[in-house]
């Protein structure tokens, strides 16, 4: 539990994968999680965190970037297209581009605003019903639309199913990326990290092992 305790595992796995764990971004998932926690892993000099919610984002980040310099912050919930315009504004990465009707909005805005945060499109590697992202067979034809709209996608997003073993849907991820030429893969999470970094995650998205358990707001 802790800082120092996931960037040991990070360069241990790293190690283990002949990797730079230079190469690999902590994002602290910071949603749902008291301010003085997160004042403390900022305390600590880290700088890249992930928020589920733009609404939450907004409530808690303008103040901590008036107190630390470089936040890195990354939206890694899902977005409606309504909110887009202020998530541009808020987030320095969006990991949930999702859908046709969500890349054409920001294809808009990045006219508009002159500018676009770096985009990692979601995988729905489960082709689960319930789950956002775009579906597998789909994924080529979807990043080809998301180039021809001029959007800066950076790379691929998933989360496995929690029944299934999430290797699987990590090296599905690795193969959708490298067959497009994107670099950046957003994948593992506080009980799979390790294994996402043996198959080349970039990003990483842990929350509970480095903050203990969320804190669900209350009534």
């Amino acid at each position: 539990m802790g800082l120092s305790n996931i960037n040991e595992r990070i360069a241990k796995a790293a190690r283990q994968a002949d990797r730079d764990p230079a190469d690999i971004t902590l994002i602290a998932v910071s949603k749902v999680q008291p301010n003085e926690r997160v004042d403390a892993v900022l305390r600590e000099g880290h700088r890249s965190f992930g928020e589920n919610r733009v609404q939450e984002a907004a409530g808690k980040w303008p103040d901590f970037r008036e107190t630390y310099d470089g936040i890195d912050l990354h939206l890694i919930g899902p977005l409606q297209s309504n909110k887009a315009r202020q998530a541009f504004d808020l987030f320095d990465a969006i990991h949930t581009l999702d859908r046709p009707k969500l890349a054409n909005t920001f294809a808009r805005l990045a006219q508009e605003m002159g500018k676009c945060p770096p985009l990692f499109i979601q995988v729905n590697t489960g082709e689960e019903p319930q789950k956002a992202g775009i579906a597998p067979t789909d994924t080529d034809s979807f990043v080809k639309d998301c180039r021809a709209l001029d959007l800066p996608v950076q790379g691929l997003m998933c989360i496995p199913p929690v029944d299934e073993t999430p290797s699987l849907h990590f090296a599905l991820l690795r193969k959708l990326a490298d067959r497009n030429g994107l670099s950046q893969l957003s994948m593992g999470m506080s009980d799979d990290f390790e294994q996402a970094i043996a198959f080349g995650a970039t990003h990483i998205r842990v929350g509970s092992a480095l903050f203990g358990e969320r804190v669900p707001p209350a009534g």
